[in-house]
């Protein structure tokens, strides 16, 4: 799916082809249908028109019922046409449409959804081409508006086939002689039609084309400012909170001005470029339909070639085939569409193929050499020789490690200086940074979780949400209760099959505190046995991150945990007893590890956090009390 035709036909070629083909052979015979209906209307329009041009003929005998008889027959061809034909044959097109936009849909969600991050790694452009923009929008309306256009463009191309044949055919059996074409013999006004149709469609298809392209650049640019806005809008409804906290407002609508200030302008080039071709289309049409639909039938009929009626189903039937094989024409705005469309699928569809070896992509743009291997879990996790850069093959590394060893069961805590790349250090060991190098080993058949500071909620049940990343079948819900009881979120246990409580979704339900909580529920259950935790308890007060890490420590004993916290010193259990073994130190863009430096005896400790209120009270009155005697 990584060029417009590859991506127009995998549907048809896909495990859903017997569905595709028959959906497809059943629009197919309809669209036959209708365009030889096209022929009979035709047809029944030149009887009408004669039947009303002879009726005060002395010969003719029944001239009321044969003008409502042909009037009547034209009715019936009509609602076969419009109400029978045309009507199931969109129902069934509407049918292809759900289907193949479904199957599409379906696709790239398991592309970008896959076990090697590829959502991740799309977002990340390189040297040969930028990041696609705005990915939901090409997955929502520009597949659901791609595969409704060449529907229906197919679908265009197919009545043209069939009307030329038909209404090819019909013109010769009606065709007569010219006078001046007398070679030509009962062919001649058949020749000028063809010649005609021939002759004006393709000059002015021409110019449809040069339109065309005009439009799809437009739509394009379009697509790529509506979808700029559209994001703006989404981070910020999201993060409106922190906007009314800063009294922000009047930058957030200064950035709203500057990126809708791109779609008006698009907009009105488009607009303006859009009037253009649809006053083009409306001439092209009245010279086609008045003037070169019954041009060629006009000098037969002026030397009796034909009668009225001959005349005017003749050329009936010329403004027919002019129609369909205006098709291109009439559609050019679609087209440009549609191009525009499978431009942004096929952007899409190249991104997620470039990053399914994501060091060999980032190497594009910078140097990425890390390796990933196992080892016996005994030994725990292995650092060696790493040392992570941004982006560019010169670029300075801004972390080195040259040896980091962490034990099965030992807690290290990662301190430095805001920026130095404690973050950064967590990422790489999880394959998440692009640039630098080194070798990361990691215990084998030991199961990894990686608590962020800020928690996003997606929208599923809170028993989905506990059993993340695995599927809420996979634990009964007794031990989900337990674990969310243990995490300190018991007054929820009761809504774990609820997706959302009193109309809010879990996201907008749990506070920032409550979120991390949800995070250990989901380490209780789930048993880790390496654990990242990423300022996962920022959000929680003193006695929140002890309790936090002591359902850790409870449920977890043999788990490997390496964490980052905004504190000096990592937290203690309620006994003063460590949590943590070892301190990464990040200083001078190097990571040294070693064994947490002992605390004072616990009752010290205990003396020294007692409130010293009263204390300074005596000694303040002390002064008092010498200066009263």
């Amino acid at each position: 799916m990584r060029s417009f035709w590859g991506l127009m036909r995998a549907y048809w070629f896909s495990d859903k082809w017997v569905e595709a083909w028959t959906l497809t052979l059943v629009i197919a015979l309809l669209t036959a249908l209708s365009s030889k209906s096209g022929v009979w209307f035709a047809v029944a329009s030149g009887e009408l028109v004669n039947s009303i041009a002879f009726f005060h003929d002395a010969a003719n005998t029944t001239p009321l019922q044969t003008l409502l008889a042909n009037a009547g027959i034209l009715v019936l061809l009509v609602l076969l046409k419009d109400a029978g034909l045309t009507g199931i044959r969109s129902l069934v097109s509407a049918t292809l449409h759900r289907k193949w936009r479904g199957w599409l849909d379906s696709q790239f969600n398991e592309a970008l959804l896959d076990s090697n991050h590829t959502h991740f790694h799309a977002q990340h452009g390189s040297s040969g081409a930028a990041a696609p923009d705005n990915i939901d929008q090409r997955i929502q309306e520009s597949i659901k508006d791609m595969t409704g256009g060449a529907i229906g463009l197919a679908m265009g191309v197919l009545a043209v086939a069939t009307s030329l044949y038909f209404v090819g055919q019909q013109l010769l059996a009606h065709s007569a002689e010219v006078k001046g074409l007398e070679f030509l013999g009962s062919y001649g006004s058949a020749v000028l039609a063809f010649l005609a149709v021939a002759t004006y469609v393709p000059l002015n298809t021409w110019i449809a084309v040069k339109l065309g392209r005009l439009l799809e650049r437009l739509n394009v640019r379009m697509q790529q400012a509506e979808g700029s806005y559209r994001g703006e809008l989404i981070t910020f409804l999201r993060r409106s909170f922190h906007v009314a906290a800063s009294q922000g407002e009047n930058v957030q609508k200064a950035v709203h001005s500057q990126r809708y200030v791109d779609i008006d302008r698009t907009w009105a080039r488009l607009n303006i470029v859009n009037t253009g071709y649809n006053s083009f289309e409306l001439i092209y049409n009245f010279i086609g339909a008045r003037i070169v639909a019954y041009g060629p039938g006009l000098v037969p009929f002026i030397h009796n070639g034909f009668d009225l009626k001959g005349y005017i189903t003749g050329s009936e039937m010329v403004n027919s085939l002019i129609s369909q094989c205006s098709w291109f024409i009439h559609v050019m705005p679609a087209i440009a569409a549609l191009r525009a469309n499978s431009q942004r699928v096929t952007e899409l569809a190249n991104a997620i193929e470039n990053v399914q070896h994501p060091q060999e992509f980032y190497q594009q743009t910078g140097r990425s050499d890390f390796r990933y291997d196992r080892q016996n879990p005994v030994f725990g996790l292995t650092i060696q020789k790493l040392e992570l850069a941004h982006q560019g093959e010169d670029a300075t590394p801004f972390l080195s490690a040259a040896n980091l060893r962490f034990r099965r069961g030992e807690w290290t805590f990662l301190k430095g200086e805001s920026g130095c790349g404690k973050t950064s250090l967590i990422k790489a060991i999880n394959g998440l940074w692009p640039y630098g190098r080194g070798t990361i080993v990691f215990p084998e058949g030991v199961r990894s979780f990686y608590a962020a500071q800020e928690v996003k909620l997606q929208q599923v049940s809170l028993k989905q949400l506990v059993c993340l990343p695995g599927s809420e079948h996979d634990y009964p819900d007794v031990q989900v209760a337990s674990a969310l009881h243990k995490a300190g979120l018991g007054d929820f246990i009761e809504h774990l099959a609820d997706e959302s409580r009193e109309g809010k979704i879990w996201d907008q339900v749990l506070s920032g505190g409550q979120k991390q909580k949800l995070v250990v529920a989901r380490i209780v259950l789930q048993q880790p046995g390496l654990l990242f935790l990423d300022e996962a308890t920022g959000a929680l007060d003193p006695d929140g991150r002890i309790a936090f890490h002591q359902a850790i420590k409870d449920n977890c004993p043999d788990a490997t945990v390496i964490s980052i916290m905004h504190e000096a010193t990592p937290p203690r259990s309620l006994a003063g007893t460590e949590f943590y073994h070892s301190v990464v130190a990040i200083a001078d863009g190097v990571a040294t590890k070693k064994p947490l430096v002992p605390s004072l005896p616990v009752e010290l400790t205990t003396i020294l956090t007692q409130p010293t209120r009263p204390a300074e009270d005596k000694w303040l009155r002390f002064p008092r009390r010498l200066k009263q005697r």
